[in-house]
């Protein structure tokens, strides 16, 4: 009974961190599609002065927008990309990572 009910609480626990991490990339996606696609593009592979985003680690992303919204100088495209990434919470950058890296990688 004790090793049944052991069993029930890990399935559980993983059902649960499986649905978090659905619903950290559905935010993600909502974010990308409303902030990031019209330059970074639809597949994030970039258009004109504006880089790809593919073959990025997250922490390389999160590290990036943390800066942005910092107001730390980037690159050239920083006057554009901080004014987006200053009312990023954390919790927006993590799911931005996690949909671009899982779905574009």
């Amino acid at each position: 009974m004790k090793a049944m009910s052991l069993i029930l609480v890990v399935l559980f626990s993983l059902f649960s961190v499986a649905q978090a991490t659905a619903q950290d990339i559905s935010a993600g996606e909502t974010i990308y599609q409303a902030n990031c696609r019209n330059c970074h593009g639809p597949t994030a592979k970039g258009m004109a002065s504006f880089p790809k985003l593919t073959g990025n680690s997250a922490d390389y992303i999160v590290d990036l927008l943390e800066k942005y919204r910092a107001g730390e100088t980037v690159g050239p495209n920083t006057p554009l990309m901080a004014p987006l990434a200053k009312d990023l919470s954390d919790e927006d950058i993590a799911n931005l990572a996690a949909y671009i890296t899982t779905t574009f990688n």
